[in-house]
């Protein structure tokens, strides 16, 4: 698959305020800080399209992307951030499980995990959550950059291990820097979506 035009197409909060649902949706979930947004900017060739911020937590939205007209990458809010209110992080959670739940066009979720650390609670629980679903169960293990190529079996042993996955396959290392493995990624979502 090519990227040849990608753009932020809608914010939402509540399924009225969703865009139409005529193309197939790949949601991104990840843990807050885990580099969802560099993901996005990275796989469409994009500099600042996903807005980074310094500061977790800054999602609270859905976020649609739309690329090339052919699919939307939806990017939820992240789960997990320890410094917001019990309230925000369950008003967070309700707007992550309506989508999930109620979307008819969403075809695949990517799981994004840095994958210098071992999988949190929270991580194993979204994987459950996301298998328990029908969906495939990719991960897409983000910062590879950051440990030697030496040590990515240990590193993707562990995540395997930690969340139940069944096939090694479905773990992507990826890097947003170094733009490693974005082939396969693309090459993955141009399966996903011509199914």
């Amino acid at each position: 698959m090519k990227i040849k035009n990608s753009e932020l197409e809608r914010i939402a909060v509540k399924p009225e305020q969703y865009p139409e649902s005529d193309l197939p949706e790949i949601a991104l979930a990840g843990r807050s800080n885990v580099g969802k947004s560099s993901f996005i900017n990275s796989v469409l060739n994009r500099v600042n399209l996903a807005r980074t911020s310094g500061k977790p937590g800054k999602t609270r939205t859905l976020n649609f992307y739309n690329v090339n007209g052919e699919f939307r990458f939806v990017d939820l809010p992240g789960y997990g951030y320890a410094k917001v209110s019990k309230t925000s992080r369950e008003e967070w959670a309700g707007i992550i499980d309506t989508y999930l739940q109620k979307r008819e066009n969403l075809v695949e979720i990517f799981q994004i995990i840095d994958m210098r650390h071992p999988p949190t609670a929270l991580d194993k629980q979204m994987y459950e959550y996301i298998t328990h679903m029908g969906f495939t169960g990719y991960v897409i293990a983000t910062k590879a950059d950051k440990i030697s190529r030496g040590k990515y079996d240990k590193h993707l042993s562990i995540i395997k291990k930690d969340l139940g996955i069944k096939d090694r396959n479905l773990i992507i290392p990826y890097s947003s820097e170094k733009k490693t493995n974005r082939e396969t990624v693309l090459e993955t979502i141009g399966n996903i979506i011509e199914e």
